[in-house]
């Protein structure tokens, strides 16, 4: 993005409450919150950003009752497939007419 676009753009802050729920709609399901409204926030930045929690994810994330030490997953043997043969499931040519 060039300098000449940024003069272009508009500055300042943007708020825009016209969305929010009004006072009598509040205690619908989902009331809207303004943009200046505290919201909560669970994670402890202090914390949320570190090789510790990374492996915390890792590990909770990872069903390691679902992983097996074979790399076929129980298949075959490749000489125990065997190819088709180009005239194996067609009728037999015995020089009669079908009808």
């Amino acid at each position: 993005m060039s300098s000449a676009d940024l003069q272009d753009a508009p500055s300042g802050d943007v708020r825009d409450d016209s969305y929010v729920s009004r006072q009598g709609n509040k205690d619908e399901p989902l009331p809207v919150q303004s943009d200046g409204d505290r919201v909560e926030d669970p994670i402890d930045e202090n914390v949320a950003d570190t090789d510790e929690q990374l492996e915390r994810d890792d590990k909770d994330a990872i069903d390691e009752s679902n992983i097996i030490d074979e790399r076929t997953r129980h298949a075959k043997p490749t000489e125990s497939y065997r190819e088709p043969g180009d005239d194996e499931g067609l009728p037999s040519d015995d020089g009669t007419s079908s009808t």
